[in-house]
């Protein structure tokens, strides 16, 4: 235990800040599971179905439902993710890729910054449902009515509301009024609508149940599918009847990095956390980075200046762009690239996408601050040692904001995520088919094994939502992890940045004046923001330790909670 005298004020995040150390709250412990997502019905049934005798994926799936209705502006049947899996009996690490893809009849000339944002123009073909299948399927070993019996039934009878819950609901009523089907999905008491009010999807509630009796099979071919293209289609929507049963999640293998000898997994394009690989091999050419100093965070915030700009300038479809990863990832690119650092000077922000003269609009009626898109992020754990982390998303909050017809479910907005100019060069144009330069990114550290076997074993999992923000929120808490020796809650709890492109570099209200002052003297457009602010993302993540346990972290930046047993 800390005594008092011994709390420097002015440090960043200093030791002893509370009983747990430098968090707020103490991790999750647990030896037979752990299961951390960013709302705490989630959690529980995700913990719920291990203890009944379910594995990880098992767990995912139910966590990942149950997210639709706890959570339903972030994620949900009518979005798109990517798992990354660690498969304990095959000691083997797998990309579940269910991004989805635009329409085939997408046009850029058909978008422009408010039908690729909201309505029925802007969702891609949706790949959550496939993903989730694909897991149970594949790996799973309850019955799918057990695994998504809790979100069925949430979605009935309803959950009781959190204040980050109940701002966000009526914050975004005003998108979903514009749409009938969308009023109709959505049943909640609106006068006096706050924290422990009831929210209720009783139509979501019949399509979740329509699935986990006829998997992916009744969404994309059967009775269900049917209505949902059908529902989109008398909207205005381009999404073909076609395309939407033919759509499937496929595996990919991961991408990885050496940083101060342990090894980072992230997923490969389209997925762009390759970023976060280039901004952890630019900071390995620096010997030390001690936590809490001006330089560090100088040398964090460059280096995550130089990958999003490498990221902004090449990625998109694989199968349509070449994005030279041995390049951008070789050590000799981050050994240029480290030297190129001005400790005196700030490079400056790049733009967030290749379209540099681009500046989102934000949803009619949201509050354009700190607006991004929403999305959420979790992971599993069993006895097994099978590890699933997730991130999904909607794009915005509610997605497109429309429903397709009766069904409840919500469609993703993920076609802003595309460039829309038709005179641009992007690599992130939009077009038929393709797939979007997609800022999720699930990632995974690897450790020696600890048996001398010299292979690798799990050593934490640990991501985020937060729109391009993820990229550099996920090498924050590596390095505070890695770099600093925090737990996987302190790492997740520690001040973060945030970089937009319109030069602003967001910072926590915790980062000490002294810190943001040195920043600013180096050129940095510094804006603070409150001291616990989502803008900077909402991490969840499961440390594996020397003793055979397992330590849960959750943010509590949204409704974050891990639950072990």
């Amino acid at each position: 235990m800390y005594n008092i005298e011994e709390i420097d004020p002015n440090a960043l995040f200093p030791k002893g800040v509370s009983p747990h150390g430098r968090s707020t709250r103490a991790p999750a412990t647990g030896t037979k599971g752990m299961v951390s997502s960013a709302h705490p019905y989630a959690s529980r049934a995700g913990l719920d179905v291990l203890r009944d005798g379910g594995n990880a994926f098992d767990a995912a799936v139910a966590v990942a439902s149950t997210l639709n209705i706890a959570e339903p502006y972030m994620s949900g049947v009518g979005g798109i993710g990517i798992a990354m899996v660690y498969v304990a009996k095959e000691k083997r690490t797998r990309i579940l890729n269910f991004s989805g893809h635009a329409p085939n009849a997408a046009q850029p000339e058909m978008y422009d910054h408010l039908n690729a944002e909201t309505g029925p123009m802007s969702p891609l073909v949706p790949g959550n449902v496939s993903g989730w299948m694909t897991m149970h399927d594949t790996y799973g070993s309850l019955s799918l009515s057990r695994v998504m019996r809790d979100a069925i039934q949430y979605a009935d009878e309803g959950i009781a509301l959190t204040p980050f819950n109940a701002a966000m609901i009526e914050e975004n009523l005003v998108r979903i009024d514009r749409f009938d089907s969308s009023q109709k999905a959505v049943l909640v008491e609106r006068n006096g609508l706050s924290c422990g009010s009831v929210f209720r999807m009783p139509q979501l509630s019949e399509s979740l149940a329509a699935i986990s009796e006829g998997g992916q099979k009744e969404f994309y071919e059967g009775v269900l599918g049917d209505r949902i293209q059908a529902g989109l289609k008398a909207a205005g929507g381009i999404i073909s009847r076609e395309e939407l049963a033919a759509y499937r999640a496929y595996w990919q293998e991961p991408l990885s990095t050496n940083y101060r000898g342990l090894e980072v997994r992230v997923a490969p394009p389209n997925s762009s956390g390759f970023q976060i690989l280039e901004t952890l091999n630019i900071l390995s050419n620096f010997d030390e980075l001690p936590y809490g100093s001006s330089d560090t965070l100088h040398k964090l915030v460059e280096a995550v200046y130089i990958a999003a700009d490498d990221r902004a300038k090449y990625a998109g479809d694989p199968a349509h762009v070449e994005i030279p990863l041995d390049r951008l990832l070789s050590a000799e690119y981050a050994a240029d690239k480290a030297a190129e650092i001005n400790m005196l000077q700030t490079l400056g922000p790049p733009a967030e996408r290749w379209e540099r003269s681009r500046v989102d609009h934000p949803p009619v009626g949201v509050k354009a601050e700190y607006a991004s898109g929403l999305t959420t992020h979790f992971v599993t754990a069993d006895a097994e040692g099978n590890v699933v982390t997730v991130t999904q998303t909607l794009g915005g909050a509610f997605g497109s904001a429309v429903v397709a017809g009766d069904t409840g479910v919500f469609m993703n907005n993920m076609c802003k995520w595309f460039d829309i100019n038709p005179e641009t060069d992007s690599p992130n144009l939009i077009g038929p088919g393709k797939e979007q330069d997609f800022c999720i990114a699930p990632a995974q550290i690897y450790q020696d094994a600890t048996d001398g076997s010299g292979e690798k074993e799990i050593r934490m999992s640990i991501s985020t939502p937060g729109s391009w923000g993820i990229l550099h929120t996920t090498a924050q808490m590596m390095h505070n992890h890695i770099d600093a020796g925090m737990n996987v809650q302190e790492a997740i709890e520690a001040p973060r940045f945030r970089h937009y492109d319109t030069g602003m570099l967001l910072l926590e209200n915790r980062f000490p004046v002294h810190m943001r002052e040195d920043l600013a003297r180096r050129g940095h457009r510094v804006h603070v923001a409150p001291d616990w602010h989502n803008a900077v993302g909402g991490g969840q993540g499961i440390q594996f330790t020397e003793h055979g346990s397992m330590l849960g972290g959750a943010d509590p930046r949204r409704d974050g909670v891990a639950m072990g047993y």
